[in-house]
């Protein structure tokens, strides 16, 4: 990848953590996450760990929908003040927000129709076609017997099922979701995703350090074609 143009501070925000990185760095810092983490206290303990470090923009994952740069809902598994708040303004610099699964697809395009399903706390999608990003928001649509995408094949899903049946599941809506959008191959990540033994066809296991390389390639001047 060419070198970035910018010094680029990537935050990741999930459920169990939220992982910081920049340029310069090649390990990310994971600072806990969960249920009580306001945006407020993920800046302050961002910019806790972050002292010292030199950037000019930041990028932030956020898991949840995120329209025109802004997340549109509280996240289901975080604390609350999202919603409008300012981050630009609280780092003084500028901040492309985009959904956490569209910057982690983002760092792991390499052509074609990619579509992306982050195996994580709940379940992120997004889909890239021709280099031309389509955040999705699967997660919480009706799956089967009432319940959704996420609570089969996210983190909740896991636990209440076993590992077994989870794999089971996966593939079922790989295949399912593959199927329906025409995706040339798939891009399974998020921490769960270790867990597969084998993959269903068409897809390849992705990494949680491509969010952070989606982080940074949101400044170049580059596109994703």
């Amino acid at each position: 990848m060419p070198k970035p143009t910018h010094n680029v501070l990537v935050i990741d925000v999930g459920g169990t953590h939220v992982k910081v990185c920049d340029n310069h760095h090649q390990s990310p810092v994971k600072i806990d996450s969960g249920p009580k983490l306001t945006a407020r206290l993920m800046v302050n303990a961002v910019r806790k760990v972050t002292a010292g470090w030199k950037y000019s923009v930041v990028s932030i994952g956020y898991p949840g929908p995120v329209l025109h740069g802004k997340p549109l809902i509280e996240p289901h598994n975080l604390g609350k003040g999202w919603v409008g708040f300012d981050f630009r303004k609280t780092f003084g610099c500028p901040v492309k927000v985009v959904n956490d699964a569209a910057m982690q697809a983002i760092g792991s395009y390499e052509g074609g129709r990619m579509l992306f399903l982050g195996l994580g706390t709940g379940l992120g999608s997004a889909l890239i076609v021709d280099g031309v990003l389509e955040p999705m928001e699967f997660a919480h649509l009706p799956y089967k017997n009432g319940r959704t995408y996420e609570d089969y094949i996210g983190l909740a899903g896991l636990k209440r099922l076993g590992k077994k049946k989870w794999r089971k599941h996966v593939f079922d809506v790989t295949e399912q979701l593959k199927s329906a959008l025409e995706a040339d191959y798939v891009v399974l990540g998020g921490g769960n995703a270790k867990l597969l033994k084998k993959l269903p066809a068409g897809a390849r296991l992705g990494s949680n350090a491509n969010a952070i390389k989606g982080g940074i390639r949101l400044w170049d001047k580059l596109t994703l074609r």
